[in-house]
């Protein structure tokens, strides 16, 4: 029988069970959010004469917590109009509706006894065959089915969400002894494919896999920090982005998860792991049970590891936490030599070979870490899972980090990983005394563009099950390389697609990577099909380098920069005009020039979490690689008979001048930077690739035709150019806009508007393209633009002056 979600019910609307609700309504699924009635009537509904059987009072818990989850920052909805896909309801009056669902997911309270409860109300409305399962996060599920039927066991099992289910890719299922094959495997394809998580199949132990292993690394550290006399700076600067973490890195991470909730877990494993052989380091430190006990949790009470002050005077300042006074003090700023020796490294798998092997505290405190975590690691097979791969996808998955335990480890060394154990006094498992007595030696290795993993039970690599459906640059790049330069890579993708790849800083367009786009698609149009570019970067692309224009607008150098931004305009032309389809995957964060590039490709792929945008008015100019021109041209694609066509143009004009981002693919739709019926938006980013090249190749094979110069876009002229301007007045009047502002925004408006003409007309794609070079290089003149350009640069934020 072929298993479809087409509605799915959510028990419990929780932070957890509203985010969860939020997320399958982004991926189009019906929900049924269900909670408790309330007990007594709140003051309000007092005051409204209400009664207990009425049906907003009995419906007031699960209203509430859904409202609250669709007001918080970051939103757990792709776009507002998805909260129309809930439907709320509560557990006496509504429960039966879920007869009529393809999944029951409970996500109540961690209580065993309530879990059952509820399990047993639910059976008896529950269609057989209907999946169910616990969003629990450390009960065992083997417990949770006491009493169910045999169809009701057959179809359950744990499905561990991490919290927020948006923005987090992690999502163990965890079978109980009844589960079913078919439901396992389901759920694996389903969470991979539809909800775009990185699935892992864990075994029913304390806390599963993500938490087990990540909760002791964060208590390694608690007990090492105190150990090594290290401040609480020195061990955020140690472990965050310098070794592929998030910059939050450990203990403002902490803060912001909430200690409360850290230690709850901690404590959960220190009782029911008893034999593991790190036992004791779940112990709580003294000093986080002072935390506990002032109540100090992090963000949620004001004051965790790090504290904001407030002054009189509107200023305030982060204070950090010592750990041997417990008082707050000014930050400190941690400075390590061997830190210095990988800023050259950009791949962070390439850092950790000379972290461990630095000479200052940085060095002693990294080998340290790495030891205790290949010890503890080694010993989790086969207790949490029986596959290495997945204890490394889950903790990247769940916890942020670039590279898994077993990958850093690979990274290392396998002999030099060993090393460290046995230094630190760490005994080797059998099969890591196999492993180094083999021929193998390493954890992963790749053939064939797959990834293959050491499989303990055959005592060989086995290919990594479910690679099928993507395509793994880091996998293929060395041997499908066509062409490189030192910010960018064309790769082979097969079936006569070509992958263009930046590879520069922060993936921001300059020089080199116009030169090695233009360069890729001269070998693309002569030897290939289609071009997808996309890449494997934390974002796709931060925009044009505003190094360069800085320099060349600090230096007057006026001729070579416009040289520069016409190539730039050229480039992105040769996008829209090539005589092969092309295509733009973006993912995360697609700025400036990034978005103008995703714009003038024949179609764009986007990943959901793509957050895209003209930003130029940050730094002092309009968006001068298309982007004005292209908004433009889309508003004008938009006119009616009988229209009022400014009111589309202003859309536009606003989206650019007020610098507007998507806060997800969706929401690029409403800013006319995304087009509807041409574009479209894929949930998993493992994917992403794999379905930008069939969509290339598709167009390719059904008789692509390389498109015709647009000659005819209608411009409005002094009826827009006037509106503009007026509306920028206003603005400035009211001291919503700098003067600088106001400026900037007048040059967008001589842009979109054709210039001052006296009557509306039809222009070409390049008449626009010279009107918005020629307003960008004059704002590169400006002294204000220079001092929001060079901030950018120094601080990597806007300066508003």
């Amino acid at each position: 029988m072929k298993r479809r979600i087409n509605k799915v019910a959510v028990v419990g609307s929780g932070i957890m069970g509203s985010g969860i609700a939020c997320h399958f309504a982004n991926i189009g699924v019906e929900v049924l959010l269900l909670d408790i009635v309330p007990r007594e009537l709140n003051d309000n509904e007092k005051k409204q004469d209400k009664s207990l059987e009425d049906k907003s009072v009995r419906n007031r818990i699960v209203n509430d917590a859904l409202q609250n989850s669709l007001k918080s920052n970051p939103s757990p909805i792709y776009h507002p109009d998805f909260a129309s896909r809930i439907t709320t309801g509560n557990l006496e009056d509504d429960i039966a509706k879920v007869k009529d669902v393809d999944w029951i997911i409970e996500v109540v309270v961690e209580r065993l006894d309530i879990k059952q409860q509820v399990f047993e109300n639910l059976e008896k409305h529950r269609t057989p065959g209907t999946i169910i399962s616990s969003n629990t996060s450390g009960i065992p599920i083997k417990f949770m089915t006491k009493d169910r039927s045999e169809d009701f066991k057959k179809h359950f099992c744990g499905t561990h969400f991490f919290n927020p289910p948006r923005y987090l890719k992690l999502l163990e299922i965890i079978p109980g002894p009844d589960t079913s094959e078919e439901v396992l495997e389901f759920l694996n394809d389903y969470g991979e494919k539809f909800l775009g998580k990185t699935t892992v199949i864990a075994k029913d132990t304390p806390a599963f896999i993500g938490n087990r292993v990540g909760i002791f690394s964060i208590m390694s550290l608690f007990h090492m920090v105190k150990d090594m006399d290290m401040t609480i700076e020195e061990v955020d600067k140690l472990t965050g982005p310098v070794i592929g973490r998030p910059k939050s890195a450990t203990f403002r991470t902490v803060d912001v998860v909430g200690l409360d909730t850290l230690v709850h877990v901690a404590n959960g494993l220190y009782e029911n792991v008893p034999d593991d052989e790190r036992h004791e380091l779940f112990k709580l430190p003294n000093f986080i049970e002072t935390m506990m006990d002032n109540k100090w949790y992090g963000s949620k009470t004001g004051q965790g590891f790090y504290k904001k002050i407030k002054h009189k005077d509107g200023s305030s300042e982060i204070k950090s936490l010592d750990l041997n006074t417990l008082e707050y003090r000014e930050k400190q700023r941690a400075k390590f030599s061997t830190l210095d020796k990988t800023k050259s490294i950009d791949e962070v798998a390439k850092r950790f070979p000379v972290l461990v092997d630095g000479d200052d505290k940085a060095g002693e405190f990294y080998r340290k870490n790495f030891a205790a975590l290949f010890a503890y690691v080694q010993h989790r097979i086969p207790e949490l899972t029986d596959s290495i791969y997945k204890i490394d996808d889950a903790m990247k998955a769940g916890f942020g980090w670039q590279h898994g335990p077993f990958e850093i480890w690979d990274a290392i060394g396998l002999e030099k990983g060993i090393e460290l154990m046995k230094d630190e006094g760490f005994e080797l498992s059998d099969w890591i005394s196999e492993l180094a007595d083999s021929q193998t030696k390493s954890f992963y290795s790749v053939k064939n563009g797959a990834t293959y993993f050491y499989d303990i039970d055959q005592n060989k690599h086995t290919k990594i099950p479910g690679q099928d459906a993507f395509i793994i640059l880091d996998n293929i790049r060395e041997s499908q390389e066509v062409w490189s330069n030192k910010d960018l890579v064309a790769t082979d993708l097969g079936d006569g697609i070509l992958n263009i790849e930046f590879r520069s800083k922060m993936n921001s367009i300059g020089g080199d990577v116009l030169n090695g786009i233009n360069t890729a698609m001269d070998i693309a149009e002569k030897e290939f099909d289609g071009v997808v570019v996309s890449n494997t970067g934390q974002n796709f692309s931060v925009g044009a380098n505003i190094g360069m224009i800085f320099m060349f607008a600090v230096e007057q150098e006026y001729e070579e920069l416009n040289g520069a931004i016409k190539y730039f305009q050229d480039t992105m032309m040769r996008m829209r005009y090539s005589s092969i389809p092309t295509v733009a995957a973006p993912h995360q964060m697609a700025l400036g020039g990034g978005c103008e590039l995703s714009m003038h490709a024949d179609k764009v792929v986007a990943h959901a979490e793509t957050y895209i945008g003209l930003v130029e008015f940050g730094v002092g100019v309009i968006p001068g690689g298309g982007g004005s021109k292209e908004m433009t041209r889309r508003a004008a694609m938009t006119y009616q008979k009988d229209d009022v066509e400014l009111n589309r143009l202003r859309e536009n004009f606003l989206t650019i001048g007020m610098a507007k981002v998507a806060k997800s693919a969706h929401e690029a739709y409403d800013l006319n930077i995304l087009e509807q019926g041409k574009d479209i938006v894929v949930v998993s980013r493992d994917r992403q690739l794999a379905v930008a090249k069939q969509h290339a190749k598709l167009m390719a094979d059904n008789g692509y035709s390389q498109p015709v110069k647009t000659n005819d876009i209608k411009v409005l002229g002094r009826q827009a150019l006037g509106a503009f301007l007026v509306g920028t007045d206003q603005m400035k009047a009211g001291r919503y806009i700098s003067e600088h502002d106001q400026k900037i925004a007048n040059k967008l408006a001589y842009v979109m508007s054709g210039g001052d003409l006296s009557e509306a007309n039809y222009v070409s794609e390049q008449y626009l393209l010279d009107l918005e070079r020629e307003a960008f290089l004059s704002l590169c003149g400006e002294r204000k633009t220079l001092e929001r350009l060079q901030h950018m640069i120094k601080n990597g934020k806007p300066l508003r002056n």
